[in-house]
């Protein structure tokens, strides 16, 4: 079962040594799957609307005192864009200052191989989500942050892509 409400407040809230606010995101991923079942190597990421605006980002929030950074991202993941899945390896930190607020943050992202798309989650109502190719999600996205983190999942795909491929090719000859 799944939680249906999101967490509110910042009593729980993770401030680094200078006072940023420390925040951590999700890059939800999958690969592409045809009607006849078979998965290609064409890479989807799930973008998320601001609440307030229609701008597109990728899930993110605080990461609170009780709860791992890899926790925090899950549950972002889960109450912005309704997805589950396993959270990988991490993808770098960032600092930034927010535009709207001229706040200072730290922010934090994770790839997540999505394995579950729900059709109810805490902020349905108040998000879209919107599964797109790399490039898409790149142009759509509103932060230089976010966009550093997907370059660097792109990047890390790939490499690992062409390891397969080269064990692969390796294996024929043997």
């Amino acid at each position: 079962m799944v939680c249906l409400v999101s967490r509110t407040g910042r009593q729980l809230q993770r401030y680094d040594d200078l006072g940023r606010r420390q925040v951590v995101g999700c890059i939800p991923y999958r690969f592409k799957c045809y009607s006849d079942g078979t998965i290609s190597n064409d890479l989807e990421v799930l973008v998320i609307s601001s609440q307030k605006c229609q701008k597109m980002m990728f899930p993110k929030g605080g990461w609170e005192l009780d709860e791992s950074r890899e926790e925090a991202a899950l549950r972002e993941s889960l109450e912005e864009a309704g997805v589950l899945g396993n959270v990988e390896c991490e993808l770098g930190k960032w600092d930034f200052i927010s535009k709207s607020q001229g706040t200072f943050y730290e922010g934090y992202m994770f790839p997540l191989l999505v394995k579950e798309e729900l059709d109810f989650w805490p902020e349905q109502h108040v998000r879209q989500r919107t599964w797109m190719n790399v490039k898409e999600a790149r142009d759509v996205c509103q932060h230089w942050w976010m966009k550093e983190a997907l370059d660097i999942l792109v990047e890390r795909l790939t490499s690992l892509q062409e390891q397969k491929e080269q064990n692969i090719t390796i294996c024929d000859l043997i």
